[in-house]
């Protein structure tokens, strides 16, 4: 039987990483993620593997176009230490608005500009890795200088993974070519993931021409409890999670894939006025329980591995409408495992 490892968001104020990251590990989980929200994507995994001991750390996902090649590369290489070989770069492109008006950065075409940035900073890591020259010309970026004094030679552990995150399937097809593996976004369904995502990395994966093994690191929204009072609780609280993601006009194919693609422009219209609380209940039970992954910890467990074990082995998992406990972490992950 097919089993998957359980990575989990780290969630918390920077003086809270310590102790937070120590809870979690406890629970038997593979891995720790953070993401681009509100504190920085780096320095919580920095303090995680100083303080839980040996862990699986990522990035999921990075913001990638208002960083430097070379920064990302030296995060990645010094966290790949510090995990004892356990780090993942995960990157990913954002959208327009944010790229340009809250990180001040450069919007041009995000699937030609993901595709050098990844290109880019695995260039550099192997640059470092093996000791051959540094010469990267991509569309967007050029690299050819190197000194001694700024290279941090080969990593003991070897150079870290970089994955690309996407949803769309050019962008999917993109990471299979360039990158080590890929972030599927927590805005998805079964049938999205097996008809949209799966063939686009399988034509990636013709076209690739770079060695080395292609993960597939899946993402899911769960809604997780025993007793049925908290579990309503947890469902509205991903509910409205979901009702905010399909209002995106990037995530309709998802919508589109599901037969409900007009829900987009609706909930657009209700965030226009000020009103999607009160519009949460568009995404109704069926939908709910295509995106979301609802349930004790067992129900949730075989939902998890009913859509992606035969495919990965491992998956992100995070709970925007409750705080589960320790002990139902444990059981997740316990009902996880083959």
């Amino acid at each position: 039987m097919t089993g998957l490892k359980l990575d989990l968001r780290l969630d918390a104020a920077p003086d809270e990483v310590a102790a937070r990251s120590k809870e979690l590990a406890g629970t038997g989980i593979a891995g720790l993620f953070t993401f681009e929200g509100p504190h920085d994507a780096f320095l919580p995994l920095a303090v995680a593997a100083s303080s839980c001991g040996p862990i699986d750390l990522m990035t999921n996902v990075a913001i990638a176009l208002p960083r430097s090649p070379m920064h990302l590369a030296h995060l990645a290489h010094d966290l790949q230490t510090l995990s004892r070989g356990g780090f993942r770069l995960g990157l990913g492109s954002q959208v327009k608005a944010h790229v340009e008006r809250r990180y001040g950065a450069t919007w041009d075409r995000p699937v030609a500009q993901m595709r050098d940035k990844v290109q880019a900073v695995k260039a550099v890591l192997d640059a470092w890795q093996h000791g051959t020259p540094l010469d990267f010309t991509g569309e967007y970026t050029r690299l050819s200088l190197m000194p001694d004094m700024f290279n941090p030679g080969p990593n003991e552990y070897g150079a870290p993974p970089v994955l690309l995150g996407a949803l769309g399937p050019v962008m999917t097809r993109t990471a299979a070519e360039v990158a080590d593996g890929l972030l599927v976004m927590p805005f998805n369904s079964a049938r999205h993931f097996t008809e949209r995502t799966l063939p686009a990395i399988e034509e990636g994966l013709r076209r690739r021409d770079i060695g080395g093994d292609f993960a597939i690191h899946p993402q899911a929204i769960l809604a997780m409890a025993e007793d049925p009072d908290e579990l309503a609780g947890a469902i509205e609280g991903v509910r409205r999670l979901l009702a905010f993601y399909a209002s995106t006009p990037a995530y309709r194919p998802v919508l589109e894939v599901e037969g409900r693609a007009d829900l987009q422009p609706e909930l657009a219209a209700a965030i226009r006025r000020g009103e999607l609380v009160t519009n949460t209940h568009l995404i109704d039970d069926d939908l709910l329980s295509r995106l979301a992954v609802i349930g004790t910890p067992q129900e949730c467990a075989d939902q998890l591995l009913a859509r992606f074990g035969g495919h990965a082995d491992r998956v992100c998992c995070y709970f925007p409408g409750s705080d589960p406990s320790l002990a139902l972490i444990s059981q997740l992950v316990t009902a996880l495992r083959p």
